[in-house]
């Protein structure tokens, strides 16, 4: 049994109907649901590639769960595959990365790849930076959104630079998701760098949302 194929049979062996209607509302997702909780799914996708030490193997079954999925866990273990040790970091996840956003387009598939990005900024500081530049004024507003969310949970190691750069060419996007996601990336980086964030606030044009999640954490 391939690794894909491993996956696809724990996915299904830990369905729960009752709760996959559910998600599935929550999600508004044309794709139907298993029912497996997000932990279950990353623990099913981590146990499955544990003894794989080629990182080829892991991306090829990454693109077959991917591509073959009927479930939306099924991309989200697809996703999780990019985290374990073989590929995590590796520039060769790149294109995996933009596929499954470019055909996602939903704010779960690119939530969960900014993890994926933000380890990439980590081991390849220069090309990742140059690639999440070009993504944030990509035509694809869920690039831009992986672009605006790639440093989340950096916390000191946060590029500031990076982030003013990646925010600057969507601050006046009237798209809720565009909006959200610059907020939430201030929020974030206040943790670490609240006086940043509190010049950076006033002197910039942002959205009322945008604004009220970036200053949370800069009230107490």
């Amino acid at each position: 049994m391939t690794t894909a194929a491993d996956i696809r049979a724990a996915l299904r062996s830990a369905a729960d109907p009752e709760r996959a209607a559910g998600q599935q509302a929550y999600m508004k997702s044309d794709m139907p649901f298993l029912g497996v909780r997000v932990p279950e799914t990353r623990s099913i996708a981590r146990r499955s590639a544990r003894s794989i030490s080629d990182g080829r193997v892991v991306l090829a079954a990454a693109r077959e769960l991917w591509d073959g999925a009927t479930h939306r866990e099924e991309r989200y273990a697809a996703m999780m595959l990019l985290a374990v040790p073989p590929v995590r970091g590796d520039q060769a996840v790149v294109p995996l990365i933009e596929h499954m956003v470019r055909a996602g387009q939903w704010w779960d598939i690119t939530d969960e790849l900014a993890g994926r990005v933000r380890e990439l900024l980590d081991a390849h500081p220069r090309d990742a930076a140059s690639l999440v530049r070009g993504w944030s004024v990509s035509g694809d507003l869920w690039l831009r959104r992986l672009a605006i969310l790639s440093q989340l949970n950096r916390r000191e190691r946060t590029d500031l630079k990076l982030l003013a750069d990646v925010l600057e060419p969507n601050l006046r996007d009237p798209d809720f998701f565009i909006r959200k996601a610059i907020g939430w990336a201030l929020r974030d980086a206040a943790r670490k760098f609240p006086e940043w964030v509190a010049a950076y606030v006033p002197a910039h044009a942002l959205s009322p949302l945008s604004r009220r999640e970036a200053v949370r954490h800069l009230s107490h």
